[in-house]
């Protein structure tokens, strides 16, 4: 059974999609006006772990990731550079792109884009006007939620108690100030649209309900984001899709706190924002990032240092020189055999259990270094066969489609360079460190590089040099 927390009902519940075996999720994406920063790929790294782990557990997943390029801030770096929103925009989304490929984000099903469904708001705008929960003001079009009585349900404020004055002339022109945006009649600006309510450009909010209906259906499974997302854009979503079609807009809705930088909110007035080609600039491994983002619960706020970047790259390392240890004992190891496959099952259904409980990364990932250290232990004793080692490496690779952190061995070593490596480590088993320097040293002109590590010894090609 799998759980997940939902922010609409503040509690677990068991997850039940809407059509067996099939999961459609709508994922809040990227606003392209700069390159997206790590509060971002935090996010984008949770619903990454949520699409992985749905998959793994054998659901098709529909997943429809927004792409905003039309808001305030895309506008206004548009009109600084002097060229089309299309131009500047595309920029920053062939970026984004770029950095989900770098952190080994799955693509969604859908990325539509918010200037390439106008014709979609437009519509979902026309219904809320005539069904009178959008009005006219000053050639902009706002919704009333006046007449969406359990507005709120989401962030669970009382919205009736609150921000419900008459605001006739105030600089909202509103007729309340809580009523928000569904179209913004365009005065001075060089980016707009014509269409049947008039010129304008859409509101923020009304895109994800166009965009997530329109592949997802009315009604659909998951909705994610930020926890800065449940208000009021989250809210907003809701009470303009339920007053258009009268039905439930999602089921369960699923929100990953903050990222902090140094225990503070990251800030460029702070010099602690980062974005991911920050990091990169800086040498950091994007396995690395990409685990320290991964392995903290996604309803727990990380706290992101450069130390604990450090000690994330260390534990990837060790995950590989693991991964490395079992494959040269599938060319190197002749014992007999093991009942390893008792120990797969049981740490394959202890990692699978702890997902299943809302996503519970830390205790999954509690159960592989176990299950590491056993295997190392056996390896240590001489334990292992070859066949041994084939199966962990098939098991590891099935963990490996959720945490996507280890980097696969795509050839095995040439025999030479394996029995250099057996050899040197039979001589630290016997403390000969004498012979073991001198076969590094070996291994070293021949183009590999050894790292010591408790999980075991890891190999490297060098890079070669032009």
């Amino acid at each position: 059974m799998i759980m997940f927390y939902n922010t609409l009902t503040r509690k677990k519940e068991e997850f039940k999609p809407i059509e067996e075996k099939i999961v459609k999720m709508y994922t809040c994406g990227p606003t392209v006006y700069d390159f997206a920063h790590i509060g971002n790929f935090r996010a984008y790294v949770f619903e990454d772990l949520l699409h992985r782990f749905l998959e793994f557990a054998g659901y098709n997943v529909i997943r429809v990731m927004n792409i905003t390029d039309v808001d305030d801030k895309t506008i206004t770096g548009a009109i600084k550079n002097k060229v089309s929103l299309e131009e500047y925009t595309e920029t920053y989304i062939n970026a984004f792109f770029e950095d989900m490929e770098c952190l080994k984000l799955k693509k969604a099903t859908y990325f539509p884009r918010a200037t390439q469904h106008i014709p979609e708001m437009v519509s979902l705008i026309k219904i809320l006007l005539e069904k009178g929960n959008a009005y006219f003001k000053d050639g902009s079009v706002y919704f009333r939620i006046s007449t969406f009585p359990s507005y709120g349900k989401l962030s669970h404020y009382d919205f009736n108690k609150i921000l419900t004055s008459s605001t006739d002339s105030d600089e909202y022109e509103k007729e309340e100030a809580r009523d928000f945006a569904l179209w913004k009649a365009v005065k001075d600006e060089p980016f707009y649209w014509d269409t049947e309510i008039g010129r304008g450009r859409p509101g923020w909010h009304i895109e994800c309900s166009a965009m997530s209906m329109k592949y997802l259906g009315e009604t659909f499974d998951i909705h994610t984001g930020g926890v800065d997302n449940i208000f009021p854009h989250h809210e907003n979503e809701i009470a303009q899709s339920e007053a258009a079609t009268g039905k439930k807009f999602v089921n369960y809705w699923l929100h990953c706190a903050h990222l902090l930088v140094n225990g503070e909110k990251m800030s460029k007035s702070k010099g602690n924002f980062y974005t991911l080609r920050d990091l990169l600039k800086k040498n950091y491994d994007p396995a690395g990032i990409r685990y320290l983002l991964l392995t903290t619960h996604y309803r727990d706020p990380l706290n992101f240092t450069e130390q604990s970047l450090k000690q994330a790259e260390k534990t990837v390392n060790n995950l590989n020189a693991f991964y490395q240890r079992v494959s040269f004992g599938i060319q190197t190891q002749t014992s007999c055999e093991t009942n390893i496959e008792k120990k797969i099952c049981k740490t394959f259904e202890n990692f699978f259990d702890a997902l299943a409980d809302d996503l519970n990364i830390s205790a999954a990932m509690g159960e592989i270094f176990k299950f590491i250290h056993d295997v190392n232990e056996s390896f240590d004793l001489g334990k292992m066969s070859s066949k041994d080692s084939e199966k962990i490496i098939s098991f590891l690779d099935k963990i490996n489609e959720i945490i996507a952190v280890i980097e696969p061995i795509k050839e095995p070593l040439p025999d030479e360079i394996a029995s250099l490596i057996k050899k040197r480590e039979q001589a630290r088993k016997e403390k000969n460190y004498a012979v073991a320097d001198s076969i590094r040293n070996q291994l070293s002109e021949k183009g590999i590089l050894l790292e010591d590590t408790p999980y075991g010894t890891r190999w490297i090609r060098k890079q070669k040099t032009t």
